[in-house]
């Protein structure tokens, strides 16, 4: 069983560490993979209005801590 601070779940984290929503994909949470990767390349996309990078960057560490904390159900 993988919970939260499982191996996988490390290997998920780093993943999102260079693309967000990698990590989800991995963990097989596609829906959340896509999700985070729409939010963040949205935001990264209006790098000129400044805000948004941000949000991107808010989206990304999100993810990252989405990823590390997964706890999948039994």
């Amino acid at each position: 069983m993988s919970g939260q601070g499982s191996g996988g779940n490390v290997i998920a984290a780093l993943c999102n560490v260079f693309f967000p929503g990698l990590g989800q994909l991995i963990q097989g949470r596609i829906l959340a993979a896509i999700l985070f990767a729409l939010f963040y390349f949205a935001s990264v996309a209006l790098w000129f209005l400044l805000f948004p990078l941000v949000i991107a960057g808010i989206a990304w560490l999100w993810s990252i801590i989405d990823a590390a904390k997964f706890r999948a159900e039994r």
